[in-house]
């Protein structure tokens, strides 16, 4: 078979179930606060939004309870569980794990690894100035993940695996805003010098700082204030 006649990949969100882009954009409306703690979902209305059967409604409605951000009440209905609170606590244990991971990654990041991040940083640096929101999402993605593979800390990782998806849909939510694209440009090239430096605490202390602040950005953007009774100085 010729180039000319060779036949493009199928893209990657073609190949996910509808169950699974119901519960993508179900769980994306609640963390980017359209559904308000402690709010009834009705099945039916949300399926009539989708434009789907209630079927895939009732499954992402399964898989949100077992991620912590509905709860299921006998004879009562289900209702939102995503407070300004439990968005924070989240950051915040994201933010010690990956912190530390940081830390050795800086310990054991080589120059080929340091080659790579600097591309990384430079594709960051074109997509925040051209405001392409998909690319930048992907690329922050790619850029903590690399950390996480420098560390080597397999342990850690899979700890992470749980909030993923709050994380991705803070990062959708916060780089929809120029000056937090700026801003977190800025602070992602500020960890990766202190990276390329070999500087373990310096790393490890703007990684920290970096997701504290981004997630009380996010909290005061979806709430409209702090969380209450949760201080914490990034």
């Amino acid at each position: 078979m010729s180039e000319a006649l060779a036949i493009e990949p199928v893209s990657p969100h073609l190949l996910r179930s509808l169950r699974e882009h119901v519960h993508e954009r179900l769980r994306r409306a609640i963390v980017a606060g359209r559904f308000r703690n402690g709010e009834r979902l009705n099945e039916r209305s949300l399926a009539d939004m989708l434009g789907v059967s209630t079927t895939p409604v009732k499954d992402a409605i399964r898989m949100l309870e077992s991620e912590g951000l509905v709860r299921t009440e006998a004879r009562r209905g289900v209702f939102v569980e995503f407070s300004a609170r439990q968005a924070l606590e989240m950051a915040l244990g994201r933010a010690a794990l990956e912190s530390v991971m940081t830390h050795i990654a800086a310990n054991r990041i080589g120059q080929a690894e340091i080659a790579e991040m600097s591309r990384l940083i430079d594709e960051m640096a074109h997509a925040t100035e051209h405001g392409d929101l998909e690319d930048l999402v992907n690329l922050n993605e790619a850029y903590h993940g690399m950390i996480h593979r420098i560390s080597g800390c397999s342990y850690l990782e899979r700890r992470l695996d749980g909030q993923r998806m709050y994380d991705h849909a803070q990062r959708i939510a916060l780089l929809g805003e120029p000056s937090e694209r700026a801003r977190g440009f800025e602070e992602h090239s500020g960890i990766f010098e202190a990276l390329r430096a070999h500087e373990p605490a310096r790393a490890e202390q703007r990684m920290r700082s970096h997701i504290v602040r981004s997630a009380k950005s996010h909290v005061r953007q979806v709430f409209g204030a702090d969380a209450e009774g949760l201080d914490y100085d990034e």
